[in-house]
């Protein structure tokens, strides 16, 4: 389930459960909407499914929580599940939750660090959040500004949870002054990296992502975790609570590699020449 957004029972094919034969599948989608995340939720746990399958991020995680003790539930979320007091501890979770962090939420300094790098002629950046997901944007607006002061940049908050206010807030940037966007590891902003990459190079503003997607979209940069796999690390783990594991045993995965992808074309198209030692740090190049 998420806020873009999707609750289910999604078992990975490769732990012998294939929808449709052995498992029956149940989705429910907050359509971009996290004050529906609870009702929905709740009526996963009405039907008494076997396990609850959060992949639509730190919001969807919360209401899936809150809706039940006792069902097991496998997350995808950017967090630290122990902050957020999801699990006892990484190693061992304990209660009924497991699950992978991309730790997206951590990251937001070295991306800073990378936008700073790619556009060192911008003094003042945004950082885009999601209102109606405190769990990430409290967090990363504690964390981002220190980076910001000490790369010397000046950061301004701005929020956007509906495609509608995305012509505001590039509109609000140019009254800033604002040259660099920094997006949040939001499900709703993700889902919608198409559309903020074009307005990105419309706006002539270099942008960074936590997701690849938004790179692969036409947007300048991406730095973070590959959500495609933490999202099949998800299914592995519900394949093997189905057969019979406790969530209570199951480590909380993190992400082993961070990848690191810049659109050239994107970065011609914003008059940006990328430094040299920077394409050389890059995981994939889209020319």
């Amino acid at each position: 389930m998420s806020s873009g957004g999707q609750f289910s029972t999604s078992p990975d094919s490769s732990t012998g459960f294939v929808e449709g034969r052995n498992v029956a599948i149940e989705f429910r989608w907050a359509e971009g909407r996290n004050d529906r995340l609870p009702a929905l939720a709740a009526d996963l746990v009405q039907r008494q499914v076997n396990v609850l399958v959060a992949l639509g991020g730190t919001a969807s995680v919360l209401a899936a929580k809150n809706a039940t003790t006792t069902i097991p539930l496998v997350f995808r979320m950017a967090t630290d599940p122990v902050e957020l007091g999801l699990v006892a501890s990484l190693s061992r979770p304990g209660g009924n939750v497991t699950g992978v962090t991309t730790m997206g939420v951590e990251l937001g300094g070295k991306q800073l660090e990378l936008l700073h790098e790619a556009a060192p002629a911008v003094s003042a950046v945004v950082l885009l959040i999601n209102p109606t997901n405190p769990a990430i944007s409290v967090a990363q607006t504690r964390d981002v500004p220190p980076a910001a002061r000490k790369l010397g940049l000046a950061l301004h908050v701005l929020g956007a949870s509906q495609e509608s206010d995305f012509d505001a807030v590039f509109a609000k940037m140019k009254e800033l002054g604002a040259g660099g966007l920094m997006i949040s590891p939001d499900t709703f902003l993700n889902a919608r990296s198409e559309k903020l990459a074009a307005l990105a190079v419309r706006h002539a503003i270099p942008t960074i992502s936590p997701y690849r997607e938004f790179a692969r979209a036409g947007g300048l940069m991406s730095y973070g975790a590959s959500i495609v796999g933490a999202s099949r690390q998800a299914g592995v783990y519900t394949g093997r609570i189905l057969k019979g594991e406790k969530p209570a045993d199951l480590p909380i995965e993190q992400p082993t590699l961070v990848e690191f992808v810049i659109n050239i074309r994107a970065a011609k198209a914003l008059g940006l020449s990328v430094p040299a030692i920077l394409l050389s740090r890059a995981d994939e190049v889209i020319e």
